[in-house]
């Protein structure tokens, strides 16, 4: 329109003898405007219109992104609660813990809420001063290399961001780590620390658990020393002993239409059998297995290689992933724990939450039967924690089992000491307890509330997706032990996965699944050697790793020295991916194969003996050819013996000091050059 603004203002300084002509022309021009004015105007209200419309298709509600909770403080006030507790939790420990806290409350007249971070506003914090008595609890797990857990991601963001003045907030913090890796409870750390330097005040100092210890009995002795600190500040009392006290109520349903009835989805009922994209945590894809095959030509252990069908689901991964596995439980501890019970495991059921309020309608997927919950939705392999025998101590009928249980989940030393040797350390499960105590035989709904989740499992993605990019490799060792009762305990998801065989049917070749993302990354640049550690299925991403730089080398592009240690026990045994590494190594992929054999001789021979074999080479790729060191696998003890390694090469090739030679090495961490994928 402005264009032909332009050309009316041209018009008007033209000669007086061509006005009969302009008229005309001005004529002619409006009829054209007003026909592309109408013209234009009718294109875009429809197009308008259907782009209106586009939200109320369902396909389109179906991957909404969730709405966010209102306000945590509107709902404490209106449910008449004072104490949150929030819980950053990958496997549903943390979760565990703040539920438990949010229960003790009530023992000293408070009322506490366990709440996700990821569904409230945490910049509310600064209204908790609000609340009478109000106190905020952090239970913090440590992810990975330092990080949070996926759901504590946007309130970790929102801390480091945030200049909010959070004077009026009292809290308290509980860490949930590892002593055996790097950043040990760097999480709890953080938001301890954080939150104190934006004027929150610390009423109780901060915990840290120790899964590699005894993570339950850490948590025990905070707790016992946390409540006494909180009845002091706020001048309450216990109000007596601790009781059980039911979250939720069972509903058993003699009329229901099995549709409605989930037999093992994740989240959305009937996922499994009418399967919609997005795939993650809560909607895993169904993949097919298309091949399971042993990997090791002798020992006692099976090695196995599986790969997974992802064709048509528009999952993508890339080298260094890893993919989550949800298994089931073996259908012979469920039918035991059935029989022990005496209770036909094929009733249909629901656990309803009694508060009303909360966001967690259900402790699992509601309505169920037991068996689905047993096999597919709760952890009956793991030993219980402490509240879970002093729960299910009132329903043991003989004195001296019930006087057992109690002091087992006890705070006093005898009990700790007790619960650590006869359940810890002898690796009993729930089902072993019920046969080591005749006389305890809880209801199994009160059973179901008080188990925790069965979690999905992790595995390093063996394959490249530019490789393979409709497959999935998974390279593993099935878990299986004699405990100190005699018992053998079984891996849940190894030997599920074992089992799962190759079927044109599909009926036993289904694994639920979805992709983590990693930060185990190859260098951005092909042309920059890598540095490869991993013995044992610490293979998995390296052999992802190599099938890229082979596939970057048949497309013309510069790749670098590709360097990898490898160990196993001996090399007719376990020497996995044989084949494959010595083809890699012929076309001139792999430049160096060194692999350690730690039981072919009287002296073992470890991943970090041929390091140190080979340590001039190893500083000449750090120093001069910027390497990317990458090490995955056990995380006790390979993976610190594999770093005080690297210590001792810098510090000898690099003239440097033992703390000089470590701050190196650290600082090739933060630079993103010696990243770790390992497991404890």
């Amino acid at each position: 329109l402005t264009s032909m603004g332009d050309a009316g203002m041209e018009a008007n300084i033209s000669p007086p003898d061509t006005a009969a002509h302009q008229d005309s022309l001005f004529s002619m021009t409006d009829v054209f405007l007003i026909s592309l004015i109408t013209g234009l105007f009718t294109y875009w209200f429809f197009f308008r219109k259907k782009k209106e419309e586009i939200p109320d298709l369902p396909k389109m509600q179906s991957v909404a992104p969730p709405v966010r909770d209102s306000s945590f403080i509107e709902k404490m006030k209106k449910t008449g609660r004072n104490i949150v507790v929030f819980y950053g939790s990958q496997t549903g420990t943390a979760e565990e813990f703040a539920n438990r806290l949010s229960k003790d409350a009530h023992r000293y007249g408070l009322r506490g809420m366990a709440a996700d971070p990821e569904e409230y506003d945490l910049s509310d914090l600064s209204r908790l001063s609000e609340i009478d008595k109000s106190l905020a609890v952090f239970c913090m797990a440590t992810y990975g290399e330092g990080d949070p857990t996926d759901n504590a991601q946007d309130f970790y963001d929102w801390l480091q961001e945030a200049d909010a003045d959070l004077s009026g907030l009292r809290f308290a913090v509980f860490g949930l780590g590892n002593k055996t890796y790097e950043h040990f409870n760097a999480m709890g750390k953080y938001v301890d620390k954080r939150l104190e330097e934006l004027g929150a005040q610390r009423i109780f100092e901060l915990g840290l658990g120790d899964d590699d210890g005894n993570l339950e009995e850490d948590f025990i002795t905070w707790r016992e020393q946390f409540w006494p600190a909180v009845c002091e500040h706020f001048g309450v009392e216990a109000t007596g002993e601790e009781s059980s006290i039911r979250q939720y109520e069972l509903v058993v349903h003699t009329d229901v239409n099995m549709n409605k009835v989930y037999t093992g989805e994740m989240g959305r009922l009937k996922s499994y059998e009418n399967q919609k994209p997005p795939f993650d945590a809560k909607n895993p894809f169904l993949a097919q297995v298309t091949e399971n095959r042993k990997l090791n030509e002798g020992g006692e252990r099976h090695l196995m290689h599986l790969e997974l069908d992802i064709s048509n689901s528009k999952i993508r991964y890339e080298s260094g992933d890893h993919v989550a596995v949800y298994p089931a439980n073996d259908s012979s501890l469920v039918t035991q724990i059935g029989e022990i019970l005496g209770m036909d495991l094929d009733t249909i059921m629901s656990l309803n939450n009694l508060d009303e309020e909360s966001n967690k309608k259900h402790p699992f997927p509601c309505p169920t039967s037991y068996r689905t919950a047993l096999t597919y939705y709760l952890d009956i392999t793991n030993p219980p924690r402490t509240n879970v025998l002093y729960e299910l101590a009132q329903y043991a009928t003989d004195a001296g089992e019930q006087e057992r249980l109690r002091k087992m989940a006890s705070s006093a030393a005898e009990g700790k000491a007790l619960y650590l040797s006869w359940v810890v350390e002898a690796r009993r499960n729930i089902l072993a307890i019920l046969q080591d105590m005749p006389s305890l035989r809880p209801p199994i709904d009160h059973l179901c509330e008080l188990l925790p989740r069965l979690q999905a499992r992790y595995y390093s993605i063996a394959s490249s997706s530019k490789v393979h990019p409709n497959a999935i490799h998974i390279c593993a060792v099935t878990v299986e032990y004699e405990t100190k009762t005699g018992r053998v305990n079984k891996g849940v998801a190894t030997n599920w996965l074992k089992n799962k065989v190759p079927d044109e049917n599909r009926s036993n070749s289904l694994v639920p699944m979805y992709v983590r993302k990693s930060q185990f990354r190859l260098p951005f640049k092909p042309s920059t050697p890598v540095i490869m550690i991993g013995p044992g299925t610490g293979i998995a991403p390296f052999i992802g790793f190599i099938q890229e730089r082979a596939w970057l080398k048949q497309q013309g592009k510069e790749v670098g020295d590709t360097v990898l240690y490898y160990g196993c026990r001996r090399e007719r045994e376990d020497y996995l991916y044989r084949e494959e590494l010595a083809r890699f190594q012929q076309e001139g992929v792999l430049t160096q194969l060194n692999v350690a054999f730690s039981r072919d001789q009287a002296e073992k021979v470890y991943v970090q003996h041929l390091l140190k074999k080979n340590k001039e080479n190893i500083w000449k790729l750090i120093n001069e050819g910027n390497a990317h060191i990458y090490v995955c696998g056990d995380a006790r003890n390979m993976a610190r013996d594999v770093q005080n390694t690297f210590y001792e090469i810098v510090a000898e090739f690099g003239n440097m000091s033992q703390p000089q030679a470590m701050d190196y090495v650290k600082k090739l961490m933060t630079k993103g050059r010696y990243s770790l994928d390992v497991w404890s």
